[in-house]
């Protein structure tokens, strides 16, 4: 049930007609039924996995919390850890190391090994709701956050359906309380939830659904292979990937915010960002605070010394590319993001602000879109191959067609977040008077309806 699908709409409708008339308690039952049939959409095996977890870190926390004895707490703790990314790590990493070792037996020799048998099913979302389940259990375990005492409330916050196939990555403190409390019919908050998802479907079917036709053919080999051609693929890519996701995440706060409830923003602009740490706090913000809150500061942050601070960072960026997926393609990938975050702290000695900001901002932008490369080609072979391109200058004059196409798709975002830039609105005209708004949807609208893109391409981060 993918979320720019009239299934998906058809689906909310039904759900947020119904919800609104019940109490409480009963909206938690129905959303948790109803969730469980958004996640069983695909497979319903799938819910068995979700289940489980579920039931075992729901159980763990109680006794956790009711525990004084350190050693018996840590104990608990970590058999929770270890399922969740024992979980996490049979389904995501199965077949890469099947893989592997299939080729290292083809090098010594021994071929025809039947690999498909070996071969695993990815379950939808198993990345974001293992993060949230190791967060829940860890802030229960540090004492930053009580245990849920209703299994179905815990299991609401796990399987809530917007947040659920590819976040944002809920914090417990933020979105567990919000599931145990009533929540309360807000019409202005309501009408943002369906701005957010007008908001949404421009950002995916008018910009990343136009980008991914280029980039996919420029990835392809089929626009040549040259400087021009690789820059249009990484300038679409990075659009495309860019309007993809954020109209993933408004989609999903969108729906969060019909049913009362209220996530996290997940993007800030991020390619207006002057250094690569300000584009992480600007980019899939969900996860890189995961990251900085429950790997980066515990691996000791920035507290024991440059060189083991370089190490952390390094660290934590290649432990969040392996997140992505099982492929050296994300290793390279996370390893180009945690070696420039490296140097930057080097060169600015750790200060907030730089100088020579322009500078500073073409370096970013410069890698961001060579670890795109990476990011979005096959193999690190093919990335590389690729990049091998920009030694070769050529000029086709679809060239200059792709690029006038790129620019006149691009303005369209680039005008929308150069006003949020510049307001701090979640949405153009946020906070102007009611009519300011309706107006604004109604041109949105209009918008989707005449230039989104005839070729749809699945949401992106679905297949992590």
């Amino acid at each position: 049930m993918l979320f720019d699908t009239p299934i998906y709409f058809c689906f909310l409708v039904i759900v947020v007609l119904i919800y609104w008339q019940l109490t409480w308690r009963t909206q938690n039952w129905m959303l948790l039924a109803a969730s469980y049939i958004f996640y069983g959409w695909w497979d319903w095996r799938f819910l068995i996995l979700m289940a489980l977890s579920t039931f075992v870190d729901y159980t763990l926390a109680l006794r956790i919390a009711g525990a004084t004895d350190d050693r018996f707490r840590r104990k608990l703790l970590m058999i929770s850890l270890v399922m969740n990314f024992g979980f996490l790590g049979f389904f995501k990493y199965c077949n890469f190391f099947v893989d592997s070792f299939a080729s290292v037996l083809s090098i010594a020799g021994i071929h025809n090994i039947p690999v498909g048998l070996l071969q695993v099913i990815l379950p939808p979302a198993i990345s974001f709701y293992t993060f949230q389940e190791v967060a829940y259990i860890t802030d229960v375990y540090r004492r930053k956050l009580p245990p849920a005492r209703s299994l179905v409330d815990y299991g609401l916050f796990i399987s809530l359906f917007p947040h659920l196939i590819a976040g944002p990555i809920q914090r417990p403190s933020h979105l567990l309380p919000q599931v145990q409390k009533p929540r309360v019919y807000n019409s202005r908050k309501f009408f943002d939830g369906m701005m957010l998802i007008a908001s949404g479907l421009f950002r995916k079917c008018v910009i990343a659904d136009h980008c991914a036709g280029l980039a996919n053919a420029a990835f392809a080999g089929r626009v040549g292979h040259n400087a021009p051609a690789l820059l249009i693929g990484i300038y679409a890519f990075a659009w495309q990937i860019y309007g993809d996701f954020s109209g993933y995440s408004d989609i999903a706060r969108g729906s969060a915010q019909l049913l009362g409830f209220h996530f996290m923003i997940n993007f800030r602009q991020p390619y207006f960002a002057v250094t690569l740490q300000d584009f992480w706090r600007r980019w899939h913000i969900s996860l890189s605070t995961w990251l900085r809150d429950y790997l980066y500061i515990p691996l000791g942050g920035n507290r024991k010394g440059p060189i083991r601070t370089y190490v952390n960072l390094l660290t934590t960026m290649l432990l969040g590319g392996l997140w992505h997926g099982a492929n050296w393609t994300f290793v390279v990938w996370g390893a180009i993001q945690g070696g420039w975050l490296a140097v930057e702290r080097l060169i600015s000695g750790g200060k907030e602000t730089v100088s020579f900001r322009p500078l500073w901002r073409f370096m970013t932008l410069t890698v961001v879109g060579i670890a795109w490369v990476f990011f979005r080609a096959g193999s690190v072979g093919k990335a590389w191959y690729l990049l091998s391109g920009l030694s070769h200058f050529e000029w086709r004059p679809q060239y200059g067609i792709a690029a006038a196409f790129l620019g006149a798709v691009s303005a369209l975002i680039l005008i929308v977040d150069t006003r949020l830039e510049r307001t701090g609105e979640e949405y153009p005209f946020q906070n102007a008077q009611v009519m300011v708004p309706v107006v604004a949807a109604m041109a949105l609208a209009t918008i989707i309806a005449f230039l989104s893109a005839t070729d749809t391409s699945a949401f992106i981060y679905f297949q992590f």
